[in-house]
């Protein structure tokens, strides 16, 4: 009989457990689990419930009381805020090995964000009171924690300096190149994560304006727009320069 996580989701949707396999850990995918040793990371991944969440399924909603680290095995889970005039905001994305929970496994509160599903997406959970006896046992654990919050608060400052300072080309040329992508005989393709929409409202901008950009590095020559949410990025130098990279 299926198992689901005690996420406070609305909606169950295609939810089940999933085996977890020795060769394939979701753990061992994790930076915060990479300082234990594998015979460790085993120990762990007995204490994870995994769990799997279909196209746009709601993990948890803001205010929800969920005393849980979630982290991505496969697929991707978008952290997203609802603004005062009702538009969502997206704060992040979250790929494989990427983890959310441990803000309320710290202070004890609410999150203050939603959580979906992008795609077909597999989780690992762990339960903070069982977070805490893992803690307690490998410090690290805790460390590498702290280093991740860190390095997301320096993220979102860098963020709200870049939606202050720069327009929305250079949002949109950084964010095509951070993208993975491999080489082709044109350039480098790499493909948008998320749709358009989306991808507007992670850049802090309108899907319109967005559109505008894309067709503009595209009429200079600096991009060409495939099928679906491909781009090959033709001139990496131009965008890295337009992005304040270069």
């Amino acid at each position: 009989m299926p198992t689901r996580p005690d996420t406070g989701a609305g909606r169950p949707g295609d939810r089940r457990s999933l085996p977890v396999h020795q060769d394939d850990l979701c753990v061992a995918r994790v930076p915060l689990f990479s300082g234990l040793t594998r015979a460790e990371q085993e120990q762990v991944a007995t204490v994870a419930r995994p769990t799997r969440l279909g196209t746009d399924e709601v993990v948890y909603t803001a205010g929800q009381d969920v005393s849980q680290l979630l982290v991505v095995h496969t697929g991707r889970v978008k952290i997203s805020r609802v603004t005062a005039d009702g538009h969502e905001q997206i704060v992040r994305v979250l790929g494989p090995g990427d983890f959310v929970g441990e803000s309320s496994f710290l202070d004890g509160g609410r999150p203050d964000h939603a959580a979906s599903a992008v795609e077909t997406t597999s989780l690992c959970v762990f339960r903070h009171q069982e977070l805490h006896e893992l803690v307690a046992r490998h410090p690290s654990i805790g460390l590498r924690m702290l280093q991740t919050l860190s390095r997301r608060l320096s993220q979102t400052e860098e963020r709200l300096g870049a939606a202050i300072s720069t327009d929305v080309s250079a949002r949109l040329a950084d964010h095509l190149l951070s993208l993975p992508g491999r080489r082709t005989d044109d350039g480098l393709q790499v493909e948008l994560p998320l749709a358009k929409k989306d991808v507007a409202s992670l850049l802090d901008t309108t899907p319109e304006s967005l559109s505008r950009q894309l067709r503009r590095l595209s009429d200079s020559g600096l991009v060409a727009l495939g099928p679906g949410r491909r781009i090959t990025l033709l001139d990496v130098d131009a965008l890295l320069t337009m992005g304040g990279q270069g």
